[in-house]
């Protein structure tokens, strides 16, 4: 093991103090960092406290049976995979089926060889990365699923979740929730005159100057092509609209160059909102979102239009 390698984190289950001694002494030699615990109740307050990456437990515990713990381990889905070794006497081999089919990755039998625990320590840190490495690349797989490729803002699918849990949330609660629908006013014609390079940095601009605007509490994201959504929670009109026309103002004010030119582009907002004891379908807030919106662009675009109510 380098220096560069970090110590393994491993709960020894035991209330042997002879076994504890020799898997110390077996445990920093091998370098990994242990903990130690008496009882399986006092190995769920360190598993809780410190996460260990394996857990070593003996069969017999003054509490409960090394099989209980590994079925509390287990119940736990919020934690990253942990390894679980249980270690029986030679006449509990009978119980090693039971401790498997309980959750546990595999045993030893007292009286063990120090060499053979590290080695199937090894399989257990094997085995922790190769979990650690597929929930990283689920993750990455998860977030590039919600994720707007092209302006780095959630996409449809995010915002639909995200705002769907806010309603319910503000049903049960009696917050609002306002709904803002943005559309670049003319985009396509950036798109004909100077090129789909040219577009995209307007949507990555609008996607930045989006991003400014939204606080921590909030989301918004790209619907799609030239659309965007802002969906914001705990604001009255007053606010929600002072909010959007200062993101209106922002994006108005900035200049592009295409081909020797300098070029302003707009954006049009329908607002519509919820606050009520029944949380209306996300899909039909934005239709009214969107209808405001549109009511806008009839009226000469570059505005924000609030849905009457």
């Amino acid at each position: 093991m380098t220096e560069a390698t970090p110590k393994l984190q491993v709960l020894v289950v035991d209330d042997s103090p002879v076994y504890r001694k020799l898997i110390e002494h077996t445990l920093e030699d091998g370098g990994y960092s242990p903990l130690f615990a008496k009882s399986g109740r006092e190995a769920l307050e360190l598993y809780a406290q410190h996460a260990p990456a394996i857990v070593i437990t003996d069969w017999l515990m003054p509490d409960f049976s090394g099989a209980e713990l590994c079925e509390r381990i287990r119940g736990d889905a919020q934690r990253l995979y942990t390894y679980i070794i249980v270690v029986t006497s030679i006449s509990e081999k009978d119980n090693v089926v039971r401790g498997l089919a309980a959750g546990a990755d595999d045993y030893l039998t007292k009286p063990f060889d120090p060499g053979e625990l590290l080695a199937r320590i090894g399989v257990g840190r094997r085995t922790i990365d190769l979990h650690r490495e597929i929930e990283a690349k689920n993750k990455l797989l998860d977030e590039m699923a919600h994720t707007d490729p092209l302006t780095g803002l959630p996409n449809r699918r995010a915002i639909e979740e995200w705002a769907v849990r806010q309603l319910r949330g503000a049903a049960r609660h009696g917050f609002s929730v306002w709904v803002a629908h943005a559309d670049l006013d003319n985009f396509k014609s950036i798109n004909d005159s100077y090129g789909h390079d040219a577009g995209d940095q307007v949507l990555q601009k609008f996607g930045e100057v989006l991003r400014e605007s939204t606080r921590a509490s909030d989301i918004s994201g790209r619907m799609g092509g030239d659309e965007f959504l802002l969906v914001m929670t705990h604001l009255d009109e007053k606010s929600t609209r002072l909010t959007v026309e200062r993101l209106r103002g922002q994006f108005a004010a900035l200049k592009f160059t295409f081909g020797g030119e300098t070029v302003s582009v707009t954006a049009s907002f329908g607002i519509a909102g919820f606050q009520g004891k029944e949380p209306p379908d996300f899909a039909r807030l934005v239709k009214q979102a969107d209808k405001a919106l549109y009511s806008g662009k009839r009226a000469g675009r570059n505005q924000v239009t609030v849905e009457s109510r």
